[in-house]
């Protein structure tokens, strides 16, 4: 059971690059989409993480709301 849930996670996780049209955009380039997800990790790890968190929250409830992503 858990490895059906690790598998449905990360088809999820997988979705969410594919809506957020980063395969469009970086032209499937998985060492791109690679860093800047490793971007990301270096921000939440930094001084500013509760208000990024913040701003990416709005930013994805909008996105998700609006039906503006993929």
């Amino acid at each position: 059971m858990k490895r059906r849930e690790r598998t449905r996670q990360l088809i999820e996780l997988g979705g969410l690059i594919a809506k957020a049209d980063l395969v469009e955009l970086t032209g499937d380039d998985r060492a791109v989409i690679l860093g800047l997800l490793v971007e990301a990790a270096a921000t939440l790890r930094g001084e500013t993480r509760a208000r990024q968190l913040t701003l990416w929250r709005r930013r994805g409830k909008r996105a998700f709301d609006s039906g503006e992503i993929g």
